[in-house]
């Protein structure tokens, strides 16, 4: 059995409890808070929770530890000092940051023994492999990559940490015309304003500078300069009312000649549509969590990502089940 740990307790946190209990292989231990832990009920009755300041004392009970920060300001910090005492999970998805990332996270695992697989999730992640097949595959081509329209939580995580923000949720809209340009086989050449428009909807406090809060919004670099984004200032009760839901979704589109004279078209796509953005994202960490577990076993040490990591490590099955079964 693989003993997991979630330090983070909020819709991603909950996402990853709700897919360990579809996991028979593993079990939650425990989940690790910065809130106050008496104040804190989770669904799984033999798990515990503990402050966050008390992980480093459970490294010989955790197998796994699944990192639910926000990519902002928690993960570069908490994905390398935890992985110098657990395997770790995160979903880190400034795709700017990546290397960097990759860099501390890789240095403190390897002095560790410990493995640290990051961005995982959907994008990074599940399009992050599609894209690389689908450049293998058709090596003259060109990629195109669409989200939306839906709730991302890092951008909307990003909004939050503002000073006057109370609570934000920011929308991801592909523009059709260029979605439907890119289907139809005209590859065309979009910038990124081109291709998605940003909405915020968000929540200040009474007497915030909301024009400050607009401005610190749409030139915030890596999240919302490169776009055309709108920003509504609401209430707290329409945020309830019209903004609860997490959906999102997203298309991965490459298209490509072959042929000796290249007169063949073709078009690889892959597409998501998620009901719930933190419900999908979790399934994903947790099958990486497996991963992890299993690449630590094997001797191997320092960071991955979904690139270093081969399909089979994510299964429960054997590999002749796979073959069996799957192939």
């Amino acid at each position: 059995m693989i003993r997991i740990g979630i330090l983070g307790y909020g819709n991603l946190g909950r996402g990853v409890e709700n897919a360990i209990r579809q996991n028979d292989d593993m079990e939650l231990t425990a989940v690790f808070t910065r809130r106050n832990p008496a104040d804190l009920k989770i669904a799984t009755e033999t798990a515990k929770v503990y402050s966050v300041d008390d992980a480093e004392k459970m490294a010989d009970k955790i197998d796994v530890m699944i990192i639910c920060g926000g990519s902002a300001t928690d993960l570069p910090v908490q994905t390398p000092k935890y992985v110098q005492y657990f395997n770790v999970i995160d979903s880190f998805d400034t795709h700017a940051n990546i290397p960097t990332h990759f860099n501390n996270v890789n240095e403190a695992a390897k002095k560790s023994g410990k493995v640290g697989i990051i961005s995982v999730g959907w994008d990074p992640g599940m399009f992050s492999l599609n894209r690389l097949y689908a450049n293998c595959i058709l090596p003259e081509g060109k990629d195109y990559t669409f989200w939306g329209k839906g709730v991302s939580q890092g951008h909307s995580d990003a909004v939050r940490r503002i000073e006057g923000v109370i609570d934000a949720r920011q929308y991801t809209i592909p523009v059709q015309s260029a979605l439907d340009a890119v289907r139809n086989g005209e590859n065309p050449d979009l910038t990124t304003r081109e291709k998605h428009t940003r909405e915020c909807f968000v929540v200040a406090e009474e007497g915030a500078d909301k024009a400050r809060i607009e401005k610190e919004i749409k030139e915030m670099p890596n999240y919302f300069a490169d776009y055309d984004t709108t920003v509504h200032f609401i209430d707290m009760e329409e945020m309830k009312r019209n903004h609860s839901g997490i959906p999102h979704g997203g298309f991965v589109i490459r298209t490509g000649k072959t042929g000796l004279n290249k007169e063949q078209n073709h078009v690889i796509e892959y597409s998501l549509k998620l009901d719930s953005n933190p419900g999908f994202t979790s399934s994903v960490l947790v099958a990486y969590a497996r991963a992890a577990y299993r690449l630590n076993k094997e001797g191997q040490t320092g960071c991955k990502t979904v690139f270093d990591v081969a399909p089979a490590y994510l299964s429960p099955l054997s590999g002749e089940e796979i073959r069996a079964h799957l192939l």
